[in-house]
């Protein structure tokens, strides 16, 4: 599904235009990445939970010359679903 889709179920569902429904989501999104980009956790019920885990430098290899190779630390972003979210998915139609 892309985003122009979920849009367009967001309005079928809500009292809520497709202009009202794009900015309605692309407002979740900031508010989102806001609270990600302050390295704080975001916690939806009935949905999962949004966080930043910090990732270590480490050294690797360069496929091409074998050569050894520094990455950088960095942050990464992690969401582990809810409870009802999983049964949800798995539940048997």
């Amino acid at each position: 599904m892309k985003k122009d889709d979920l849009i367009k179920q967001l309005a079928d569902q809500s009292a809520l235009t497709k202009d009202q429904a794009k900015k309605a989501l692309d407002a979740v999104f900031q508010v989102i990445t806001n609270v990600l980009q302050k390295e704080e956790s975001i916690s939806i019920a009935g949905f999962g939970i949004f966080k930043v885990k910090k990732r270590a430098a480490t050294t690797g290899r360069n496929p091409h010359t074998g050569d050894p190779m520094d990455i950088p630390a960095k942050n990464i972003t992690t969401f582990t679903a809810s409870k009802y979210l999983k049964e949800a998915i798995n539940a048997k139609a």
